[in-house]
């Protein structure tokens, strides 16, 4: 039997307007069973253009517009500049989910934080059915980031939007106790999301087999040993409780990892997977084709 994952009826919680929100997302777009299939394009603030190189025509936001729409994605991921000036064709076709905060890559992680570059407000006017809140657990200016936080979150309860969470490990703190992607990192971005009130997290995978865990705090340092992918997975799950768990797909991958990888999320729990680079760092085609893919392995899930 598959892990038990939050499912909308489940989450009691929730006001009307959010319910009604992420029906929409859940049910009324993409694989429409309970599950998510996100298209994130904000990595042309987060990286630079560098990652449009691999395939050029990618750097035209209607791009992913389009493959969104023709791959029948539960939303698009967009900053506010992109979302006004690509989304008109596109409104009420493709759900929109307002990433409202960001940085480039320019400076060090070191004490990294993740501004305002829009707000609720903004995703109620645009229609969005969601915002998207990059949160960045362990930097040495988490205060600050806790109380950015705390002020979108309540904005969300007031306006009814559903509150999607990038829980990002970053800082020289993290980096000193096992790294950004260790076991012990991931597992405390999934349980922190829980406890600020994120409805929604966004989770990288754990690297529960690199040597860099034996740097983690007791009994990280250890724990990580003997574990596969199925359950590094499921343990950051549990952590998250009743928030729903999407996974990134990162950088490019080889197509069968990617499925392999895609498929264990989903059997261990998660509520969906927001892959970006992976879908669109390819020709069109090949991007609806790797889609239909990670859509039979959703549509296999009980949700």
């Amino acid at each position: 039997m598959n892990p038990q994952r939050p499912t909308l009826s489940s989450l009691d919680h929730l006001s009307l307007g959010k319910r009604t929100r992420l029906h929409r997302l859940l049910y009324e777009h993409g694989p429409a069973n309970g599950t998510l299939l996100l298209l994130p394009i904000d990595q042309g603030l987060e990286h630079g253009p560098v990652d449009f190189f691999p395939n050029p025509p990618s750097v035209d936001p209607d791009y992913q517009c389009r493959l969104a729409l023709e791959g029948n994605y539960s939303g698009i991921v967009f900053h506010i500049g992109l979302a006004e000036k690509y989304m008109h064709r596109y409104a009420g076709k493709v759900p929109l989910v307002l990433k409202i905060n960001g940085k480039t890559n320019i400076p060090s992680d070191a004490q990294a934080l993740s501004t305002l570059t829009g707000t609720v407000e903004d995703a109620v006017r645009l229609g969005a059915d969601a915002v998207g809140y990059t949160l960045y657990i362990g930097s040495a200016r988490q205060d600050e980031d806790f109380l950015q936080f705390t002020e979108v979150r309540a904005d969300c309860e007031r306006y009814s939007m559903p509150l999607i969470v990038w829980s990002y490990p970053r800082g020289e703190a993290i980096e000193k106790k096992g790294g950004r992607d260790s076991i012990y990192a991931v597992d405390y971005a999934a349980r922190v999301a829980n406890e600020l009130g994120a409805d929604v997290v966004k989770l990288n995978v754990p690297k529960f087999d690199s040597p860099q865990n034996e740097e983690s705090p007791k009994p990280y340092n250890t724990f990580f040993k003997g574990l596969d992918y199925a359950s590094a997975v499921r343990k950051v799950i549990e952590s998250a409780g009743k928030t729903m768990v999407l996974f990134s797909g990162g950088s490019k991958m080889g197509d069968q990892d990617l499925l392999d990888k895609a498929r264990i999320c989903m059997e261990q729990g998660a509520t969906g997977l927001i892959f970006g680079r992976n879908m669109w760092q390819r020709p069109f085609d090949e991007g609806l084709a790797i889609t239909k893919k990670l859509f039979d392995i959703m549509l296999s899930v009980d949700a």
